[in-house]
């Protein structure tokens, strides 16, 4: 029997789904382990369905692709918005660090917020 992309068999009377385990290891970052806790802790039937059709490596993986793509960007249009230059390293490397890091949480503040928890 075939349903919603699964293949169930009839053991006693119930049919169960036929599951496989992916022995992969997961190659997603650190924006889809976000994503993946996010999930378990407040879209657990959304979780259980990315699981059960083996789609959650991918979907934690394509979240963690778009957000640091999108983190990277917009630290660029900040530090450049921001006056965050080169000069300012060479002329004073701890306040470009400390620019640079409140740009990179703002940035991932915004993002994050867009893209994972939602």
């Amino acid at each position: 029997m075939k349903k919603n992309g699964l293949s169930y068999t009839l053991h006693g009377d119930y049919y169960l789904p036929d599951l496989e385990i992916n022995e992969e290891e997961p190659t997603y970052g650190k924006y889809g382990i976000m994503r993946k806790q996010f999930l378990i802790e407040h879209r657990s039937a959304k979780y259980q369905y990315l699981v059960l059709t083996g789609k959650l490596t991918e979907h934690l993986n394509q979240a963690d692709k778009e957000v640091k793509e999108k983190v990277e960007m917009l630290i660029e249009q900040m530090a450049e918005q921001w006056g965050v230059t080169e000069e300012l390293k060479m002329q004073d490397q701890m306040e470009w660090v400390r620019r640079m890091n409140n740009i990179k949480a703002n940035a991932e503040e915004v993002v994050l917020k867009e893209n994972i928890y939602l």
